[in-house]
């Protein structure tokens, strides 16, 4: 199994899978099992969503597989976590897997990484941002909601969180792991999105439920991110500036990530741009 070592000097293991081009899929290949695997059910999420998703591509392209987020919950990287250095761990990926060219598709944070890594490389045939838009992203907002994470670090009593109310999740994070994410945001505050994309070349697709509105509570400062908004607004701005876009009718943060959801759109697309 290849592994890449990553910007701090830690090593990540890579599941590679099928033939053909090569796509980068920051998941978990390994489904979750026992409590965890009923918690994500009652959220309406796959235990075996990185699994799922390897074998319902293999059969396209070669699918390098890695479990980014839960590399960086287990590794924590409390002030390196910037997005050059992401980047540069997802170009370390493909370089263990021997890919000189490469697409990528990644959800939520790690589709704004996939953003990061397109204007820092060459190397991308495709790019593909699932759960975040290429333009007006909510940067501001996900710094706040991580500062207010970070200031709850240690406060998690165990309650039992009521799935699909986000009200009811409770901070089960360490220090290093919570102020990773400030880092991240804190280093996008000034990143400018839309000029950011005259450097994006390659085939580029974004997707988003229509419904992915998250209402935090007072806890995270009554934050509101808007996922959604920005690419049903900006449609023909995206369209215009070179991406394909789809909106996921209904579907919210946590059921567009669902295999069910991305593998219709993700096929059609990797088989006529990769």
């Amino acid at each position: 199994m290849p592994e890449a070592r990553l910007h701090d000097g830690s090593t990540i293991e890579i599941v590679v899978h099928g033939a053909g081009p090569t796509l980068l899929l920051p998941v978990n290949p390994r489904p979750a099992e026992g409590a965890q695997a009923e918690a994500m059910r009652a959220w309406g999420a796959d235990p075996a969503l990185g699994r799922s998703l390897m074998e319902g591509l293999g059969d396209q392209v070669r699918v390098a597989t890695f479990d980014y987020e839960g590399h960086v919950l287990a590794h924590p990287k409390a002030e390196t976590l910037t997005p050059d250095n992401v980047a540069a761990d997802l170009l370390a990926v493909a370089d263990a897997v021997g890919a000189g060219r490469f697409a990528y598709y990644g959800y939520s944070w790690l589709a704004l990484s996939g953003l990061q890594l397109a204007i820092r490389t060459d190397r991308l045939d495709g790019l593909v941002m699932g759960g975040y838009p290429p333009v007006e992203g909510p940067y501001a907002e996900m710094l706040d909601v991580t500062r207010a994470t970070l200031a709850m670090v240690g406060s998690a009593t165990g309650k039992e969180a009521t799935p699909g109310d986000w009200s009811t999740v409770e901070v089960d994070m360490s220090d290093g792991q919570a102020r990773q994410f400030v880092t991240l945001y804190e280093a996008l505050q000034d990143f400018d999105d839309r000029a950011a994309q005259r450097a994006v070349t390659c085939p580029r697709l974004c997707f988003a439920g229509s419904a992915d509105v998250i209402e935090y509570d007072e806890r995270w400062g009554g934050t509101r991110v808007d996922i959604a908004g920005p690419v049903v607004r900006r449609r023909a701005e995206l369209e215009a500036l070179g991406w394909d876009v789809v909106v996921l009718d209904g579907l919210d943060h946590a059921r567009a990530m669902q295999p069910a959801a991305v593998l219709p759109v993700l096929r059609p697309w990797l088989a006529a741009h990769v």
